[in-house]
């Protein structure tokens, strides 16, 4: 359906909201990076605080490029996506699961350690979006919770919380 509404002068001031989002994000990034030791090395010579600072930069960027884009009236299409029904409301209780499924995966963490968190997490998931096959989903989350518990530990060296199976991983 399109919509025949001419666009308003100014823009859209909704989208300002955005904008101003982007820019506190940006700034936030650009200060909590300044607060980065600068420790340069042979190997690393441009320190810890150069991705940061420029992911900072890119944001604080495109808020002002967004700005001048809605000010000019611009504004983004509604979606047209073949699998998507725009008539129908949003599913509220996919939404909840997978809420409940991301703090029990905080909380547990610390407690219970990755895997069987990550389990949780992966498993949870799986269900909450609508997957009935609870005996693979349960054996396919072991795999992928211990599959980047050891990732992290080997190949980035970030020790991930073992929990209960301290001793055992």
């Amino acid at each position: 359906m399109e919509d025949s509404r001419p666009p308003r002068e100014g823009g859209d001031r909704a989208q300002y909201g955005v904008c101003a989002f982007l820019a506190l994000l940006g700034t936030a990034v650009i200060v909590d990076a300044l607060g980065i030791a600068h420790t340069a090395s042979g190997t690393d010579p441009v320190g810890p605080r150069a991705v940061p600072l420029i992911l900072g930069a890119l944001l604080l960027l495109l808020a002002v490029l967004y700005a001048v884009d809605v000010a000019r009236g611009g504004r983004g299409e509604p979606e047209a996506g073949e699998d998507v029904d725009l008539s129908s409301g949003s599913d509220w209780r996919t939404v909840t699961l997978l809420i409940a499924v991301f703090l029990a995966n905080a909380l547990l963490i610390e407690r219970l350690g990755w895997v069987i968190s990550g389990g949780l997490l992966f498993w949870g998931t799986a269900f909450a979006l609508g997957n009935r096959h609870y005996i693979r989903n349960l054996l396919i989350a072991a795999t992928l919770s211990l599959t980047t518990f050891y990732a992290f530990a080997i190949g980035l060296g970030v020790n991930l919380p073992a929990g209960v199976l301290q001793g055992i991983l």
